[in-house]
């Protein structure tokens, strides 16, 4: 008999924070293989469907062997669930990292963003704080990550997968 292992998927606008988070989530939670999907963009270019297909994929092939893993990137339920893979996990859970309006700004100038794609991004996270309770089961919890250390951003993070990690 198959055991299905849930998948935990770390999202939010751009500029909320999911890239910085990652390194501190691998030190406090090794027994999660924990990724960022924009790793492989040089490769595979934009192709988001794609590399929702590849991601679903490594996660179902560590899940084999026991392990459960962490995405930390934007994606939405609706794509999720198109995968090829998506029925190999037991549930998909989602958590938002989120950022005030002034932050997120900052950080996406930082990266040289157009006015356009800034304005853009903001409207999303809105949707995203909006939609929680609505668009993702169980409701996707949001933690605020524009004044909050790294470290408590993780601690609240691995809080939230243990709630649904254990058996």
């Amino acid at each position: 008999m198959e055991i299905k292992l849930p998948l935990f998927i770390v999202t939010g606008a751009s500029g909320s924070g999911k890239t910085f988070v990652i390194d501190e989530l691998r030190k406090m939670m090794p027994e999660f293989d924990i990724f960022d999907p924009d790793n492989l963009v040089e490769f595979i270019g934009h192709d988001w469907e794609k590399m929702r297909n590849i991601w679903l994929r490594v996660a179902r092939n560590i899940a084999y062997s026991g392990r459960m893993t962490v995405i930390c990137g934007t994606m939405m339920p609706w794509d999720i669930e198109k995968c090829a893979d998506y029925d190999c996990f037991e549930h998909v859970y989602y958590l938002n990292l989120h950022c005030d309006e002034e932050t997120r700004e900052m950080r996406l100038r930082e990266r040289n963003w157009s006015e356009d794609m800034i304005r853009e991004h903001i409207q999303f996270a809105k949707w995203l704080v909006e939609n929680a309770g609505k668009a993702y089961t169980p409701p996707m919890p949001t933690v605020d990550t524009t004044n909050t250390d790294v470290r408590e951003v993780a601690i609240q993070i691995k809080r939230w997968i243990q709630r649904y990690s254990r058996g």
